[in-house]
């Protein structure tokens, strides 16, 4: 029997009525009575569920997004809005709740009612965060995910004064000035600062960290030499290596990266193993009716599945993600929670 959450809503009564006629045949009269009722029950609750989720959307939904108007996360956020609006017939209004790296907004998105009329879209924070801060709120118990969009690779960056082409040579300048070379990051406790962080401990380097209110500030910076190199977003960063304002060592991601395939990874160059990235994800609060969240996901993956929106991702320098059912995108951020935690911990990781 497939999962529950892949099935189309019109496969249950048929389910029901089979799963209740097996029994009736197998046991006795009395334990098909038993059985009869139970899944009476079962198809009247999940029926009404069905019924709600038919319904769902009937008017507006809110997209909440924890950061400030204009950065690569509201520009994916109101693409998928606009797609979102068609595919479900209601507007998908975007808000910006902005502070303490996306806490404030997820606070306020926990606080909503259940009925998947707020959805939430969350960046990797939303998994680094509980290992760095005491939170009032927990992102397994009080949140399920929808879908996720895709993962953003972040890529390793140098200023054109520093004479090194590739990871081993980074690599071999840091070893000869043990804790002399700095780099920068886009704030600490961020996706570029861990994927730092976790590149000097596989190499058995140290450089020191420089952080920054941003990814704009810290890469003047980089371009300037005042710091030895930055992991930022690939697509943060573009257009500034392709008019030789930066230059691009290697990407963090396990593949490469579609925008710019000639670069090559960090674990082909000499690290294996190594992977960090970013991602795009939407969730809503826990307790949401599953048949909702299925409903949710298909759209969405509906909608990163069609040529014309991957190819908007791509542009943001996001690797579109088609694949994952809502609990598979859980064991994903679980997985990418305990991966951060590890780092965090080893590395003694403060937040500013």
């Amino acid at each position: 029997m497939p999962p529950i959450q892949h099935m189309p809503f019109a496969s249950f009564p048929a389910l029901v009525a089979t799963a209740l006629g097996a029994m009736r045949t197998a046991g006795t009269r009395k334990v098909g009575r038993t059985a009869a009722m139970a899944a009476l029950a079962f198809s009247t609750v999940f029926g009404a569920t069905c019924v709600q989720a038919q319904a769902y959307p009937n008017r507006p939904i809110k997209l909440i997004v924890g950061f400030p108007p204009g950065g690569s996360s509201d520009a994916t956020a109101r693409l998928l809005a606009t797609a979102l609006s068609e595919k479900l017939g209601q507007p998908v209004v975007v808000e910006n709740k902005a502070g303490a790296n996306t806490v404030i907004a997820t606070q306020y998105v926990r606080s909503q009612p259940a009925d998947g009329y707020t959805l939430f879209s969350v960046s990797s924070s939303f998994a680094i965060n509980p290992a760095l801060q005491k939170l009032n709120y927990n992102i397994y118990k009080d949140f399920t995910p929808v879908a996720l969009l895709g993962v953003i690779p972040l890529w390793l960056v140098t200023p054109n004064q520093v004479p090194v082409k590739s990871v081993g040579e980074l690599v071999s300048l840091a070893k000869a000035q043990p804790g002399k070379l700095a780099y920068a990051s886009y704030g600490a406790g961020s996706a570029g600062h861990l994927a730092s962080e976790l590149l000097l401990s596989m190499t058995k380097t140290n450089m020191i960290h420089v952080p920054y209110k941003g990814t704009g500030p810290a890469i003047v910076d980089v371009i300037g030499g005042q710091v030895t190199m930055m992991m930022p977003t690939v697509a943060s960063s573009l257009s500034l290596v392709k008019e030789g304002k930066l230059r691009a060592i290697a990407v963090s991601s396990s593949k490469r990266v579609s925008a710019v395939p000639d670069v090559p990874t960090i674990a082909e160059s000499g690290v294996p193993g190594f992977e960090l990235v970013a991602w795009e994800s939407i969730q809503v609060a826990a307790g949401t009716p599953p048949a909702i969240v299925f409903r949710l996901n298909t759209a969405i993956r509906d909608i990163v599945a069609s040529p014309d929106f991957r190819e908007k991702l791509i542009k943001l320098g996001i690797e579109p993600e088609t694949k994952m059912a809502s609990n598979d995108v859980a064991k994903f951020i679980r997985s990418e929670a305990e991966k951060f935690e590890k780092i965090i911990r080893e590395r003694n990781i403060k937040a500013e």
